[in-house]
């Protein structure tokens, strides 16, 4: 290995070259599990009844977020949830997702990160487009923090605080 090539390996690793310390930028903020795969759909009483009387899970109740425009149903799989979306009031997000996808289908991903501010703050400065200025509480009463599906390979990213 060439010393160029080696240096460049240290200053990554974040290890000593001769006297000096080099230093590596630690992120921060820490992605966690998956917290749960957002579903929405046109019709919230045949969706409950098919994952709790159908595939028999354990299905929570019907629950409005008008800040968010949506009802949510929670599906609890275990290891993690589906959330159940359909559109609450005129100005829905879900309302103009189906719009464009008559029969519903999966709206957002949702992980879990230590610190969404730190989070938002880091991805930002890679050019990461957040839809908000700040993170807004979610349904879990935790802020949360959508990334633009157009930076994130196609898929709405909900960032939701551990």
């Amino acid at each position: 290995m060439s010393l160029n090539k080696l240096s460049s390996h240290l200053w990554r690793t974040g290890h000593s070259v001769g006297s000096r310390r080099l230093t590596f930028n630690s992120p921060v903020w820490k992605l966690g599990q998956l917290n749960h795969v957002a579903i929405a759909v046109p019709d919230m009483d045949a969706s409950v009844k098919f994952y709790r009387d159908v595939l028999r899970a354990n299905v929570s109740e019907k629950v409005p977020l008008p800040e968010h425009g949506v009802y949510t149903v929670f599906v609890n799989l275990g290891n993690t949830k589906i959330e159940l979306l359909h559109p609450y009031g005129d100005k829905s997000p879900i309302a103009n997702f189906l719009e464009k996808n008559k029969n519903g289908g999966i709206h957002h991903v949702c992980i879990e990160v230590d610190d969404v501010y730190a989070a938002v703050k880091d991805l930002t400065s890679q050019g990461i487009r957040a839809l908000g200025a700040e993170p807004k509480i979610g349904a879990h009463n935790k802020p949360v923090m959508f990334l633009h599906p157009k930076d994130c390979g196609g898929v709405l990213v909900e960032l939701e605080q551990r």
